[in-house]
């Protein structure tokens, strides 16, 4: 195989997986119901000045499925982590009993629900946007390349053959979302 042409398609590759990263990373910010230390990822905490990752400042747990514990590193942080939660907007009421934040997770309601898969299935729509481009930047260089129709031909079918698969795995990992979504 033609060495440019290799490369077009590995670039090609790379991106997919890139979208696919990127959708994986979308989704865990979207809750299903279980409390997860991901669900705080967003917080933003103003740490001595500075706006620094919740992670950063505190441990965060779970000690069951509908409760999140976000234990400071200093004691002193307690109010700007309560801050910051609230700040974040993301629907949670801390409670600070003068050693650690309690969150309780409300159990999802079905509208919620509904509301959350359309937006796990915008996310994976966007995904497929970015496999697809991947796809049409590829085809377009693989035109640009000195080779023979057959080895181009050949590369545009290897192209999209890789974007089918893609296209899959994409579907795959929202029907893995939505189920975990809709399950009460």
């Amino acid at each position: 195989m033609n060495e440019d042409i290799k490369f077009i398609i590995d670039t090609a590759k790379e991106a997919m997986d890139n979208a696919l990263k990127h959708l994986e990373k979308q989704l865990t910010n979207i809750r299903a119901g279980k409390a997860s230390p991901a669900m705080l990822g967003s917080v933003m905490v103003d740490y001595y000045g500075s706006q620094t990752p919740l992670s950063q400042v505190a441990n965060v747990n779970t000690p069951d499925g509908r409760t999140i514990t976000v234990q400071p590193w200093e004691k002193s942080m307690l109010q700007e982590i309560e801050r910051g939660i609230m700040v974040a907007n993301i629907g949670f009421n801390p409670m600070n009993n003068g050693e650690t934040i309690i969150i309780n997770v409300p159990p999802l309601t079905e509208e919620r629900r509904k509301d959350l898969a359309k937006q796990a299935k915008s996310e994976a729509e966007d995904a497929k946007v970015g496999v697809r481009n991947a796809r049409k930047d590829a085809m377009n260089d693989i035109k640009k390349v000195d080779a023979s129709e057959d080895l181009q031909k050949n590369a545009e079918i290897d192209v999209q053959e890789l974007t089918d698969s893609y296209i899959k795995k994409v579907d795959r990992i929202l029907d893995v979302k939505e189920n975990e979504i809709m399950t009460v």
